[in-house]
């Protein structure tokens, strides 16, 4: 079970910089005027399909004399015609935030058969994110704590900032009855998808499962209360997410009202609301350049707390398997794993390295992360025993009831190992992934089939077992 965890953790920190180092690229690129994805701008490769605002769609009008015309919306309009059902052309479109984010930022290939080339200008944010992340871990626990004073506090204050902004905004209320439920989809939560993707959620900030909260604890004095230091963690972890949301979703509110949209349909998940949805919105207040520049700084302090911790796990684990030879070297292994874990996300920043970060986050960050907790759970409680368990926390914390354990009893012996089993079997990897994209099928999966065939999550998990 450790040896995984370091294993994760190293899969993970590979990817996981990567995000960072766009956020280096987009924190430098937001010290301009106006923004570089603020409009269709030639010089970063916009093309006739960008456009700040949706292109009506044009008609195929079949005419009186039986000959096909090409007709705009407004013609119509003005004419008192409508457009028969399946007539109607639709003109691609994008956003000038989504083009720079596909064709500035990322150069995407057609295809993860297709690397491309290296991206020049995201290895070396890259190697920035790497060499921050090596200087602060230099000096172990004694460096990398200083920095998190400053790495895990800061965030609050942009947040903080940001609210305030957001809530001032016109249009801000929509977003936030959106956010607080007043769509909610209760039938969302028969779907295994959205439990592995709030389990994962959970599990990274918290960094369960990763080793990272083992390598941290046991930097501190054994009669330490790491219950209360726990209790205190997931709360205010809980309470920030919560509170995050209402600065994403109050500015998104007033991109909807500004863009005359319901917020379902400006809202992203994943890499999409961080480059695209939310850039897009910071680019149409006033101070732009301001508002970008504080986002982005916040995701790079968010990125590195992370991080720190992340790859301290994995110099803590060489550092205990081979202390005789190591342990005098701090600095030798950090700047060796720095300079391996860069060299191995070096195919993220190539033209293909989208994919492989959706495919390894996906995979490892995803079904993975919950697959090794569950082992570790059911290790912990089942084979070293829950009683002994309890008595190894008592000797650091003092001894308490069993009143007190029943609750954490039932959570490790029962709950969460069913939660994490009914989850990671419920259905098989997302139907919508990889050679199964119908857009990205070539020659070699041609003939493949459709992984619609596989069974519905939702049906699974709407058994009468449950």
């Amino acid at each position: 079970v450790g040896f995984t965890m370091v294993l994760f953790s190293t899969i993970i920190d590979i990817t996981y910089n990567c995000i960072i180092g766009y956020s280096l690229y987009y924190l430098f690129a937001s010290f301009q005027s106006p923004l570089p994805w603020a409009d269709c701008f030639r010089w970063w490769g916009a093309d006739e399909t960008c456009s700040r605002t949706p292109k009506d769609p044009l008609c195929n009008l079949t005419l009186d004399d039986g000959y096909f015309e090409i007709i705009n919306t407004t013609w119509l309009q003005a004419n008192n015609e409508t457009c028969p059902n399946g007539s109607e052309i639709f003109i691609p479109h994008q956003s000038p935030s989504e083009q720079y984010w596909e064709r500035m930022v990322l150069r995407r290939s057609s295809s993860i058969e297709e690397t491309g080339d290296v991206i020049w200008y995201l290895a070396l944010c890259l190697l920035l994110a790497w060499l921050i992340v090596g200087a602060a871990l230099s000096k172990g626990i004694r460096s990398s704590g200083k920095v998190v004073y400053f790495t895990a506090t800061f965030p609050y204050v942009v947040l903080t900032i940001l609210l305030i902004r957001g809530v001032t905004l016109e249009g801000a209320y929509k977003g936030i009855e959106f956010y607080v439920g007043k769509q909610l989809e209760f039938s969302k939560l028969a779907d295994a998808e959205v439990w592995k993707d709030a389990a994962t959620q959970i599990f990274y900030s918290l960094a369960v499962g990763w080793g990272s909260l083992i390598t941290l604890s046991s930097y501190n004095k054994f009669h330490n209360n790491c219950y209360t230091d726990t209790i205190v963690v997931c709360v205010v972890n809980c309470a920030t997410s919560v509170f995050a949301g209402f600065v994403i979703f109050s500015i998104l509110g007033h991109m909807a009202h500004r863009q005359d949209k319901l917020v379902s349909e400006v809202i992203q998940s994943g890499f999409g609301l961080a480059f695209i949805a939310y850039p897009e919105a910071l680019a149409q207040l006033p101070w732009a350049p301001l508002w970008a520049a504080l986002f982005f700084f916040m995701l790079i302090t968010l990125g590195l707390s992370s991080q720190f911790v992340a790859v301290e796990a994995i110099i803590t684990s060489l550092l205990d398997q081979f202390p005789t030879f190591l342990r005098s070297k701090r600095l030798f292994v950090t700047a060796g794993v720095c300079l391996a874990l860069y060299l191995l996300s070096v195919p993220c920043v190539t033209q293909a390295g989208i994919y492989w970060i959706n495919l390894i986050d996906h995979f490892c960050a995803g079904w993975g992360l919950l697959a090794t907790a569950l082992v570790e759970l059911t290790t912990l409680s089942w084979i070293y025993g829950v009683n002994r368990f309890i008595k190894d926390i008592e000797m650091m914390i003092g001894e308490r009831t069993w009143l007190f354990w029943l609750w954490w009893r039932a959570c490790w012996v029962v709950i969460s190992p069913c939660l994490l089993a009914k989850i990671c079997t419920a259905c098989t990897s997302a139907p919508d992934w990889g050679p199964y994209l119908e857009e990205h099928r070539g020659e070699r999966y041609r003939n493949k089939f459709d992984s619609k065939e596989a069974p519905n999550c939702l049906q699974l998990l709407a058994t009468p077992e449950i």
